[in-house]
């Protein structure tokens, strides 16, 4: 286990206790098996646009993996992707889908720990993902630095989090934990959650710059979610790493 200050041991244990029940679309995770799709899609469209190509042959690298969602998706539209997780739990669930289809888990690197203990030194990689995760970890700004250190000049970094409002206190934890049960009760905390602002000045400070910013709706009793302008709860956020300038 890492000693990093981004890792929180509750956080870890909490998601270990509910390692089992990441691959039940109608069980607990059903909300993340939802939105995963929602923003699996996204990410598709945004490598294709910002690359000129298929995702297909991109490095990609999830941090916070937890089962392997989003991983396991992108691994079969043929991109090479390292998942980690703090969780060892969460790796173990997602080793185990992905087991049974050795064309998908051939694409599929899972590692149990942080960014800074699970990654080589110097590994870089096309694409970085962290969903759901900036809300989980301690400090915002370390884990930031962390992940955009893997990103390769002129490559994304796509993050997705809750926004620190008080409507997201009542929907994201009264309504979805205690009222709904849409999610279990204590997923998050909402003295955790990231302003759009906090996140950007974190990323900026990384080296990276700004690409778009939007935010998501989840309804809770239809299981529907879609993208909106309004980034009060749930919201994505894209950053590129400016590519070396040319030198005649």
């Amino acid at each position: 286990m890492s000693d990093s200050p981004t890792v929180r041991a509750d956080e870890i244990a909490r998601f270990d206790a509910w390692s089992a029940t990441w691959w039940d679309a109608r069980g607990p995770m059903r909300p993340l098996h939802v939105t995963q799709a929602l923003r699996g899609q996204w990410v598709r469209e945004a490598a294709e646009r910002h690359f000129g190509r298929p995702l297909a042959g991109l490095r990609v690298l999830d941090v916070g993996c937890g089962g392997g969602l989003m991983s396991e998706a992108l691994a079969r539209e043929g991109a090479q992707v390292v998942g980690i997780d703090a969780s060892a739990g969460n790796i173990g669930a997602a080793r185990r889908h992905a087991a049974p289809d050795p064309a998908v888990s051939a694409r599929l690197d899972y590692r149990h720990g942080d960014p800074a203990s699970a990654l080589r030194p110097g590994e870089r990689f096309d694409v970085v993902l962290a969903l759901e995760v900036v809300e989980h970890v301690d400090d915002v700004p370390a884990f930031l630095a962390q992940v955009a250190a893997a990103v390769v000049p002129g490559g994304l970094l796509v993050a997705s989090t809750i926004n620190r409002t008080a409507r997201s206190w009542l929907l994201a934890i009264v309504a979805a934990e205690y009222l709904l049960r849409v999610l279990p009760v204590g997923t998050h905390r909402w003295r955790q959650f990231v302003t759009p602002d906090e996140l950007e000045a974190a990323a900026a400070q990384a080296g990276l710059r700004p690409l778009q910013r939007l935010g998501m709706r989840y309804l809770p009793v239809l299981h529907r979610a879609r993208w909106t302008r309004d980034t009060s709860v749930n919201y994505l956020a894209s950053f590129a790493r400016p590519s070396p300038e040319t030198r005649p």
